[in-house]
């Protein structure tokens, strides 16, 4: 994803995915609540 790119500090240290996950699941989240809200 772009997320590494983006926001190149979440990338340091050992638990590297966790910023990647992180935004791919409040994306997820969004889209759900915009379908159910609509």
């Amino acid at each position: 994803m772009v997320v590494e790119e983006l926001i190149p500090e979440s990338q340091n240290g050992e638990h590297s995915n966790i910023g990647t996950i992180g935004v791919a699941l409040g994306f997820v989240i969004m889209m759900i609540l915009d379908v159910a809200l609509g």
